[in-house]
């Protein structure tokens, strides 16, 4: 695939090799282990030719709007049911600012391929194959690179993040550190597909509903096998539930059909509940059965517990350099509080979302022997 234009964003211009390898590598890895059809890969000049167009079609206005556009590069031959246009439409910054407001929900994609060296949009497509090359622009100058995973169940894995002149690769290595906590990998995608229809994959959707409903919140995950998780919780718990509410509990059972439509839209409204509870002020908490315990409580520090005075933040992109940081420096009360409790319940896990779109996932590191905070904001958007 060659392509004859000039890109004028210096970013797409430095990351489009480095994508180009990441497709190359995940194809072969899935065309040894899968067998399905995948999209095809685009090469450098053709990732670079994407993305240039995407980031200054993002400035555009288009009735006082900013586009947001998701473009998938592919023939509509690899599509299910897809919507073709009579007559090609020229693949440039005029044309997707006169489409977004067509394909603003989520979902949508419009399909972008190439023919005699040049790009063009075919149509629109809500059904892709697995590893397909997905620019999403999400606001202006903030661009997401990623991909739908290759059992096409759970959140697009992102490859890349552009804001500007701000450059954020994600790096796969991070979610193979000891302390990672398993949640981390998932949301990374180098979890194997057959494990995508585990619990791990409910608490990455579970992190995406949370930081889509941009109220803030916290998630508690605590052990189901005792509760000493108590005590650090303030008394009384203004919506305890009793019994506890089980909707997700068969998350758990193997065998979960994953591919059956309408399994995945009850799956979709039961996160969605969960993560609304969170939006209350307090923290929600559910066990490792996916049993929601309460919502709406107060962290405190436990009787036998102490201050915590230090943690490690780090992010999973490339070049990032781990930081040791006062709690204070990491974030407001709701990031102290979470902190603290897993400081206190070092078998536990904390999801904390901003209004702002931050999102750290809290876990307590043997290794270092610290609690550590993942910034995993790139990862959900």
């Amino acid at each position: 695939m060659m392509i004859s234009t000039t890109t004028t964003y210096q970013a797409a211009q430095m990351v489009s090799e480095t994508i180009e390898k990441h497709f190359i590598f995940h194809h072969q890895i899935a065309v040894k282990h899968d067998g399905k059809i995948l999209a095809p890969i685009p090469n450098s000049l053709v990732i670079e030719s994407i993305i240039d167009v995407g980031f200054w079609a993002s400035l555009r206005r288009e009735e006082g709007r900013s586009p947001k556009i998701s473009l998938a590069f592919l023939p509509p031959s690899l599509t299910e049911s897809p919507l073709i246009f009579e007559h090609r439409l020229k693949f440039n910054t005029d044309v997707l600012t006169k489409l977004a407001p067509s394909v603003e929900h989520a979902g949508i994609h419009l399909g972008v391929w190439i023919e005699d060296d040049e790009l063009y949009i075919w149509g629109t497509t809500t059904n892709i194959p697995g590893l397909c090359f997905v620019l999403e622009v999400v606001e202006p100058g903030l661009l997401v690179i990623k991909h739908r995973r290759t059992d096409g169940f759970g959140k697009f894995i992102n490859v890349a993040v552009l804001k500007g002149d701000q450059i954020k690769v994600i790096d796969e290595s991070s979610g193979t550190l000891p302390d990672c906590p398993a949640v981390l990998g998932s949301m990374i995608g180098i979890a194997s597909p057959s494990s995508w229809n585990d619990s791990l994959n409910v608490l990455v959707q579970l992190a995406v509903a949370m930081r889509a409903h941009q109220r803030g919140g916290a998630l508690l995950i605590v052990p189901s096998k005792h509760d000493n998780w108590r005590s650090s919780i303030i008394y009384p718990i203004t919506y305890a539930l009793r019994p506890v509410f089980s909707g997700l509990s068969f998350l758990n059972e193997k065998g979960l059909d994953i591919q059956n439509p309408a399994l995945q839209n009850k799956l979709n409204q039961a996160i969605n509940g969960i993560a609304g509870l969170t939006a209350v002020d307090g923290a929600t908490i559910i066990n490792d059965q996916f049993e929601v315990l309460a919502f709406g409580a107060k962290i405190g520090r436990s009787p036998s517990g102490k201050a915590l005075e230090a943690i490690l933040v780090t992010e999973p992109i490339v070049g990032n350099e781990p930081q040791v940081v006062h709690p204070v420096q990491n974030g407001g009360t709701r990031h102290l509080s979470a902190a603290q409790f897993v400081y206190d319940q070092r078998d536990a896990i904390a999801l904390v979302a901003s209004q702002d779109g931050r999102f750290t996932i809290f876990s307590w590191s043997p290794c270092d022997r610290m609690v550590h905070a993942h910034r995993v904001d790139t990862l959900l958007i």
